[in-house]
C-alpha cells in the first residue's frame, strides 16, 4: 500500500459519506440494548405484532441464537405465525450411514467445534416443522434438499438483486444479522458495520426508512459478533440504524468456517484453461470451492512462473488450440497492471491473489477518472499539471461542484481546498479559477490545489463472504486501511449492471470475466445450473443469471460457465454435455465461453452447427457418438461430420498422462492452500465417494464384494484406519467396515506424483 494510504483513510472517515465509505445514518433514536435473546424476541413481537416476516442473511450473516430464540417462541406459541425469507441456511456435515459418520463427525467437531445448529434446519431434516412456520429459501445447500417436500415446495426462485423487493412484496417485518463492533481505536463507538453481509440489509435501508416514516411497524436487530471482521464499503452503518442490538457474551459461538477442499485433477484442469482468459488490467468474479481454488492456484502460477506456466499451456495442448482466443481475449505473461475483483462471494482466494501481487488494480468513485487510468492517460500515485490536462482533453473544460466533490474525495485535491461559484480557494487563500482549458490555470492549480496521490482505491468489491477459519482471521488483522480495500457492497452494486451507478461500474469494470459454474450444457448453448428437469431445485439462480447478462452487456467482458465433462451417480457416468434437457436456467441466446477439463469452447456469434461442433471438442470422447447423432437428427450437423483428432482422446487417462510431469515436479497439490483436512483424510473422503458408486449398482458390489474377500490391512493402511476408529475392530459390523475403508483405500490410493 502506498505509504500515506493510512492517514487518507483515517481523514475519509473524519469526512463522512463517500462513495465506497458510506456511513448510514438513520434519523431515530438510540437502538435497545439485550443481552438476552428471548427478551429481544418478545420486544420484536410488541413492535410488530405476531404476524412475523423474518429476513435472514445468506450464509454466516444469520445470527443463530436469536433466530433459534424466534422459532422456539413460534414452537410453543401457535398464535405467532413465523415466515422466514433467507438463504443458504449453513450446517455441519452429515454421515448416512454409520461408515461415514466415522469420518465426518471427529471431522466435524474438530472444524466446526461448538457451531450452534440453525433450530429450523432440525425441524426440516426430521419433518417436525409446525404449520405456523414457513421457511422460504432462495438459494438451499447445492444438492441438499432435493427430497425435501418444504423446501422444494417453498423454493422462492428469483434473481440475487430481486430478493430485497420479493421480501417485502411478502410483508418483511423484521431484518436480523451479525454485526462487528470496531476494534479498539479503529472507529467511532456509533459505528457498526453489517461485516460479511451488507449484501441485502444496504439495499433495504432506503425501503426500512420509508417504511418507518409511515409508522408501519419494522424491526432492524443486530447482534454483535466478536469474532466478524469489521468490514468497511455498505456495511459501515451508525449504530442508530438498528432498533435492536444483542450486544456480544453469552450468546457468542463460532462462525461457520467450511475447509478448503482437495483439487482434483478435472478442476485443475479446467482452472488451467480458465487462467488463460483473464486479461490482465481487467476485472475478476469468482465462486467458493475447489473450482476457484484452482482458478487462484493456476493464476499465480501463470503470474509466479511465467515460463512454467507457458511450458504447461503449451504441453497440455491448451495454447494450441485456443490461440486466437487467449490472446486476442486473455493472456499467458505475468499481471502487470493486475485484477480488481468484482464477486458476488469475496472467497479467500482474493487474499492469495492480493498476497501474490496479482489483485492491485485499483478503482475509483469517478467515471472520467477511472477512464483516463485505464487508458494509461493517468498516473494515480503522481498527481501534477498532467492529469489536469489529461481530463480537459477528455471533455472536462470547466469543473463543477460535484465534480470537485468527487474529485477532492479520491484525494485529487487536498482536503483543505474548497469550491464557490467556479473558484478553487487554495489552502494559501489564493483563489483560481476551475477551468482547465488554460495551461497557466492548470499549472497554479497543480501547485497550489493538488494531493500528491489518489486514495481510498477499492480492489475489491463483493456482496458476501464466508470460507475457512484462517480467512476470517486474515481479514481480521489487515491494518483498516488494507482492509477496507476490500469493500463489502449491497448486491446491486456488485450484481446489477444498471442503475444511477452504471456509468461508473461500465469504467471499473474493463476486461470482465465473470467464472461460474454449471451443472449440465445443452447441445445448443444452453445452461443448466440450479434445477432439474422434474422441476426440483438443485440450489438456486443466485446471481448466475446477472452476471452472464452483465457480460454481454459491459463493453470487453466474457462470461465463462464451467462444468466437469462427466458425472458420476448412483454408479453410473454419464455426459454433463447433452443435446437437449428440459429446464434452463441460462437461455441459449445468453451462450458465451464455456469450459470443461478437456478445453474451451468459445461459443459467442456462433451458428448452430459452430456450437455443436466446438461442445464435441470439449466433452469426454466416450459419449461424443450419441451427441452427435442427436444433433444430425435435429439436421443441426452434416452426415459428414467427423470428430477431430485431438478431441478423440478426450479422456480421464490422457489427462492424467498431461498432468503426471508437472505433478512430479510438485505442482498442481491437491492441496495447494492448506486444510483443515489431513492427508489421510483426503484419501477417505476418495475411498468412501468410491465405496458409494460402487454400492450403487449391482455389478459394482459384486466387485466390491469380492475386494472384501482378500482385504487384509497393510501396514501402509494403517493411518487410514485409525482415523476411522477400525484399526482393531471389536464386532462383525465393524470388521466388515474396516474391509470396505481397505477396499476403498486401494482402489482410490494416488502414488507420489501421480494425477487424482
Amino acid at each position: 500500500m502506498p505509504g500515506d494510504s493510512q492517514q487518507a483513510f483515517d481523514r475519509q472517515l473524519s469526512h463522512g459519506p463517500c462513495f465506497q465509505f458510506t456511513y448510514i445514518v438513520m434519523t431515530q433514536s438510540a437502538a435497545r440494548r439485550f443481552t438476552d435473546v428471548d427478551a429481544c424476541v418478545q420486544a420484536t413481537i410488541e413492535r410488530v405484532g405476531t404476524q412475523i416476516v423474518l429476513g435472514l442473511p445468506v450464509a454466516i450473516g444469520k445470527p443463530n441464537p436469536l433466530v433459534n430464540a424466534f422459532v422456539r417462541r413460534a414452537v410453543q406459541d401457535a398464535a405467532v405465525k413465523l415466515t422466514i425469507v433467507t438463504a443458504l441456511s449453513l450446517r455441519k456435515p452429515r454421515g448416512s450411514s454409520e461408515l461415514e459418520r466415522r469420518f465426518v463427525e471427529p471431522f466435524a467437531q474438530r472444524v466446526f467445534g461448538d457451531y450452534p445448529e440453525l433450530e429450523y434446519v432440525r425441524l426440516i431434516e426430521q419433518q417436525r416443522l409446525p404449520s405456523n412456520i414457513e421457511i422460504i429459501e432462495f438459494y438451499l445447500e447445492p444438492g441438499a434438499w432435493l427430497g425435501n417436500a418444504h423446501l422444494q415446495q417453498h423454493y422462492l426462485g428469483s434473481n440475487y438483486t430481486h430478493i430485497g423487493r420479493d421480501a417485502l412484496l411478502r410483508g418483511l417485518n423484521v431484518i436480523a444479522q451479525i454485526v462487528a463492533a470496531p476494534p479498539p481505536g479503529e472507529a467511532s463507538p456509533g459505528q457498526l458495520s453489517l461485516g460479511s453481509n451488507p449484501d441485502m440489509t444496504a439495499d433495504l435501508l432506503p425501503q426500512i426508512a420509508t417504511l418507518r416514516a409511515g409508522n408501519k411497524p419494522f424491526a432492524l436487530i443486530g447482534q454483535v459478533h466478536p469474532e466478524l471482521p469489521f468490514m468497511y464499503g455498505d456495511a459501515l452503518v451508525a449504530a442508530d440504524t438498528f432498533d435492536f442490538l444483542i450486544d456480544a457474551g453469552s450468546h457468542d459461538y463460532p462462525l461457520f468456517c467450511p475447509p478448503n477442499l482437495p483439487i482434483a485433477t478435472t478442476e485443475h484442469a479446467i482452472a488451467l484453461n480458465v487462467s488463460t482468459l483473464i486479461r490482465d488490467g481487467g476485472t475478476l468474479q469468482l465462486g467458493i470451492g475447489e473450482l476457484g481454488d484452482a482458478i487462484v492456484y493456476a493464476l499465480r502460477l501463470r503470474h509466479r512462473q511465467p515460463a512454467v506456466y507457458r511450458s504447461i499451456v503449451e504441453s497440455t495442448g491448451v495454447l494450441t488450440a485456443n490461440r486466437r482466443l487467449i490472446e486476442g481475449e486473455g493472456g499467458t505473461a505475468s499481471f502487470d497492471r493486475g485484477l480488481y475483483g468484482c464477486s458476488e462471494m469475496l472467497v479467500d482466494g482474493f487474499l492469495d491473489l492480493y498476497r501474490s501481487g496479482i489483485l492491485k488494480r485499483c478503482v475509483y468513485p469517478s467515471a472520467r477518472l477511472q477512464r483516463l487510468i485505464d487508458d494509461g492517460d493517468i498516473d494515480p500515485d503522481q498527481l501534477d499539471a498532467r492529469t489536469l490536462a489529461a481530463l480537459y482533453e477528455s471533455g472536462m473544460n470547466r469543473m463543477s461542484y460535484a465534480d470537485f466533490n468527487e474529485f477532492r474525495d479520491v484525494g485529487l485535491f487536498r482536503d483543505e481546498v474548497q469550491y464557490e461559484q467556479g473558484l478553487l480557494t487554495a489552502p494559501n487563500g489564493e483563489r483560481l479559477p476551475a477551468n482547465f482549458a488554460d495551461p497557466l490555470a492548470r499549472a497554479a492549480i497543480a501547485n497550489t490545489c493538488m494531493g500528491t496521490r489518489l486514495h481510498n482505491g477499492i480492489l475489491v468489491d463483493g456482496g458476501f463472504f464466508f470460507g475457512p477459519k484462517g480467512f476470517y482471521a486474515q481479514l481480521r488483522a489487515l491494518p483498516p486501511a488494507e482492509r477496507a480495500r476490500f469493500a463489502m457492497r449491497g448486491i446491486s452494486f456488485v450484481n446489477e449492471l444498471y442503475g444511477p451507478e452504471g456509468e461508473l461500474k461500465v469504467a471499473q469494470r474493463r476486461h470482465a470475466r465473470f467464472v461460474n459454474t454449471t451443472m449440465m450444457v445443452t447441445g445448443l448453448g444452453a445452461a443448466v445450473s440450479d434445477a432439474l428437469d422434474s422441476g426440483r431445485v438443485v440450489s438456486g439462480v443466485g446471481g448466475q443469471y446477472n452476471f452472464v447478462a452483465m457480460a454481454h452487456a459491459l463493453p470487453e467482458a466474457r462470461s465463462i460457465l464451467c462444468l466437469r465433462a462427466t458425472r458420476t451417480a448412483h454408479g453410473r457416468l454419464s455426459s454433463n454435455i447433452l443435446w437437449s434437457y428440459g429446464h434452463t436456467t441460462i437461455p441459449r441466446h445468453l451462450r458465451d465461453i464455456v469450459v470443461t477439463e478437456y478445453g474451451i469452447a468459445d461459443l459467442r456469434g456462433k451458428t448452430d452447427r459452430e456450437i455443436v461442433a466446438a461442445l464435441v471438442n470439449i466433452m469426454d470422447a466416450r459419449f461424443q457418438a450419441g451427441f452427435i447423432r442427436d444433433a444430425q437428427r435435429a439436421g443441426k450437423l452434416p452426415r459428414s461430420f467427423e470428430v477431430p483428432a485431438q478431441a478423440r482422446t478426450n479422456l480421464p487417462e490422457r489427462l492424467a498422462d498431461q498432468m503426471a510431469p508437472w505433478r512430479r515436479q510438485g505442482l498442481f497439490d491437491e492441496l495447494p492452500f492448506g486444510s483443515e483436512m489431513s492427508r489421510e483424510e483426503v484419501v477417505l473422503t476418495r475411498a468412501l465417494k468410491h465405496i458409494a458408486n460402487q454400492s450403487a449398482t449391482w455389478r459394482g458390489r459384486l466387485q466390491l464384494a469380492g475386494q472384501l474377500l482378500s482385504a487384509a490391512p497393510a501396514t501402509t493402511e494403517h493411518p487410514y484406519l485409525k482415523r476411522m476408529d477400525l484399526l482393531q475392530p471389536a464386532t462383525f459390523s465393524q470388521r466388515l467396515q474396516q474391509r470396505l475403508v481397505i477396499a476403498g483405500v486401494r482402489a482410490v490410493r494416488v502414488p507420489s506424483g501421480k494425477a487424482l
